[in-house]
This record gives structure tokens, C-alpha cells and sequence, in this order.
């Protein structure tokens, strides 16, 4: 009987054995398909192999149904491409010379698609509607310190700070229309960083939350089933702005948007001098059809530290008014220690802000300020 009962054992480990080595196989197989430098597949395990292959599949799907809609727009067809009868173009040799034509056009595209990157200042990211995370340019490890790897197949809720969750959530909800319109997204949340403040890696229980300006629209893929989703490019907010051209001026407000501080360059873009807001709510230079745009923007602030106002129109002294759009960072206060004990208060909002125009309606007055102007001179 023992006997029998060791036999049984031997079989059902030879068995178990077998079926490891069999999933094993699988798994190396299904991980050589993925389109990841050896070196990284390498350190892969099954629950990563899955994931990414989940996520693979899905933005193929995607591509694939954009593809078509290229080849259907196109003047001609393509070698290869299927006539009306379903079957396949017989091609007159050439292979060797289109697969050199296709490598050298892929080589360009990823030229290309590096040099947007670079321009951009950010990275590109694919959601589905329910979060998920089905691509991200490989860039993502230089702005949250987490590679493109760890990153894919992941919810994006995974990630995000639990406060921002219900307006990711309103961003992510696609209305039939907006899914085959392109419904534009402009949001900002904060997510898990990585990076320390001297740009070095950390690991995620150490992280902390950067804030990021997405920005972006609904994309549909027409290969049945079809799947909508959000193309977003992402940009880390910075404290500070060091690209300040001539169009631009920095200005510091209290935590009510009172100013306490204006450069000089604000006369020359809308004719006030600095001394004239010292005091005063940037509310009284805002068109009256922005405020909501301004108080969305200052609500952000005040939650999430840091925010982009998005376009809105400020009043210029002389009349009529410009375009612009508002960088916006809280500064906070000495942090509290042992000498100084109490609460982590804010000390002031910083702004940079942007004029994109130049100004309209020159003649129309909207404020009490234009009006005094034009009596006095």
C-alpha cells in the first residue's frame, strides 16, 4: 500500500514538473513576442509578461484600426493589401528593396518621434476608459522616475492621489459623441514620482506626488470591437520657469490671488504699472466670461499645488484685452521643526503668465480702470 501511495506521489510530482516546464516554455515564448530589448525581458515575471502583453494587444487593436482608416482615406494601395475578392495582390518581386524602404521610413519615424518627444517636455500616455494605463512613451522614466515596463497594464488610480480620483474619473466618462468627435481633455492630477528632487530613482514607497498637465482627446479604433480611449501628452509642472521670453511676466499673489508682487514687464504687455496692482485681485483684470476659468484654476491650487489656468482673456489699461494663460505654483513656508514647531502653512502663489495675443477690440472698455484712462488723457 505504501508502496503505491510513493508511486502516485512520484507520477503527480513528474506530472507538476512537467506542467512547469510546459507554462515555462509558454511564458518564454509569449515574452520573446514582446517588442522590449533583451535585457529587459529578461527580468520579467509571468504577472509582467501578461500585463504587457494585454496592453500590447489592445494598442495593436488600436493601431490597426487607425491603419485601416489611413488605407481607405489613401489614393492607392499598398503591396500586400487585399482586392475586393479577399485575396491577397500578387507583387512583382521588389521585397528586398520595399523592406529597405520600410526600415529607413521607420528609422525616420522614430527620429521624429524622439525629437517631439524632446520638444514636448513630456510624455505621451494611452488610458482606456475604465484607467487602464495601455501605453506610455518610454520617455516616462526621465519625469516619474518608473519605466515604461512598470508602468503598462497598470489602472492609472494605481497612481494618482486618491483626492483626484472622482475628476479622473468625469475625464475618463466619453459621451458617444465625443468618442467619434475627438472630445478634447484638459486636466491636471498628481501622481506617484519616483524622482527625488536632485533627479535621482527612488522606490515607489518613498515616492511623492508630482503634478502633471494633461492634455489631449478621445481616440476610437474602428477594427470591430471598436475601443475608445484618451490620448493625453503629459507634462510635469515645474516650480520655477526659466524660459521666460518677452511675452511673459511673473507676479506673486497672496492665497485670495491679491497681488504682492509684479515685474516690470507687465506695463509694456497691459499698460498697468506694478505699483497700480499691488493689493488688488487678478479677478479685477480677468473678463468677466472667465472668472469661472480663473476660480477652477485657483481651486486646483489650492489642492493640488500647482495648476495651468488654460486660455483666458485679462483686460489691457489703454482697452480691449489679450489672450493669455497662467502658470500657477503655491510656495510653501519654512517646513516646521523643533525650533519652529506648528503647522506646514503656504507662504505665497507664484505665477507665470503668458500673453499669446496681441490686443483686441482695442476700443471696447470693460472695466472702470480703461474708462478713468481714457478721461484723464
Amino acid at each position: 500500500m505504501t508502496a503505491d501511495k510513493e508511486k502516485r506521489r512520484a507520477i503527480s510530482r513528474e506530472a507538476a514538473r512537467k506542467r512547469r516546464r510546459v507554462e515555462s516554455d509558454v511564458f518564454g515564448d509569449l515574452c520573446r513576442l514582446l517588442p522590449l530589448q533583451t535585457p529587459i525581458r529578461d527580468n520579467l515575471d509571468k504577472p509582467s509578461i501578461i500585463r504587457l502583453t494585454l496592453s500590447y494587444i489592445r494598442i495593436h487593436g488600436l493601431l490597426k484600426g487607425n491603419s485601416l482608416v489611413k488605407a481607405e482615406g489613401g489614393d492607392g494601395i499598398k503591396c500586400g493589401q487585399l482586392n475586393g475578392k479577399d485575396e491577397p495582390w500578387e507583387c512583382d518581386g521588389g521585397h528586398d528593396e520595399e523592406e529597405e524602404k520600410e526600415t529607413e521610413e521607420d528609422t525616420k519615424i522614430s527620429k521624429e518621434t524622439n525629437l517631439f518627444l524632446r520638444t514636448l517636455e513630456g510624455f505621451l500616455m494611452v488610458l482606456s476608459t475604465d484607467g487602464d494605463m495601455i501605453f506610455l512613451s518610454d520617455n516616462v522614466s526621465k519625469y516619474m522616475g518608473l519605466t515604461q515596463t512598470e508602468l503598462m497594464g497598470h489602472n492609472i488610480f494605481e497612481f494618482t492621489h486618491p483626492c483626484d480620483h472622482e475628476e479622473i474619473k468625469s475625464k475618463l466618462r466619453l459621451t458617444t459623441e465625443e468618442v467619434w468627435c475627438g472630445g478634447k481633455r484638459d486636466f491636471v492630477m498628481r501622481v506617484k514620482s519616483a524622482l527625488t528632487h536632485r533627479g535621482r530613482s527612488t522606490n515607489l514607497k518613498s515616492a511623492t506626488w508630482k503634478v502633471l498637465h494633461c492634455q489631449g482627446q478621445a481616440k476610437v479604433s474602428l477594427d470591430v470591437p471598436s475601443v475608445p480611449c484618451l490620448l493625453l501628452t503629459c507634462q510635469p509642472l515645474p516650480l520655477s520657469h526659466t524660459l521666460l521670453s518677452t511675452n511673459t511676466f511673473t507676479s506673486q499673489h497672496r492665497m485670495d490671488m491679491r497681488f504682492t508682487y509684479c515685474d516690470q514687464r507687465v506695463t509694456s504687455l497691459l499698460g498697468f504699472a506694478p505699483e497700480e496692482l499691488l493689493g488688488r485681485s487678478i479677478y479685477d483684470l480677468c473678463h468677466t466670461r472667465d472668472t469661472n476659468c480663473l476660480a477652477k484654476n485657483h481651486m486646483n491650487l489650492c489642492w493640488k499645488t500647482q495648476s495651468v489656468s488654460g486660455q483666458y482673456r485679462m483686460l489691457v489699461r489703454s482697452g480691449g484685452y489679450v489672450w493669455v494663460e497662467t502658470h500657477s505654483a503655491v510656495i510653501p513656508s519654512v517646513r516646521p521643526s523643533k525650533s519652529r514647531p506648528g503647522a506646514h502653512h503656504p507662504l505665497c502663489i507664484l505665477c507665470v503668465t503668458y500673453v499669446l495675443s496681441g490686443v483686441e477690440e482695442p476700443s471696447l472698455q470693460l472695466s472702470l480702470d480703461q474708462t478713468l484712462l481714457t478721461y484723464s488723457s
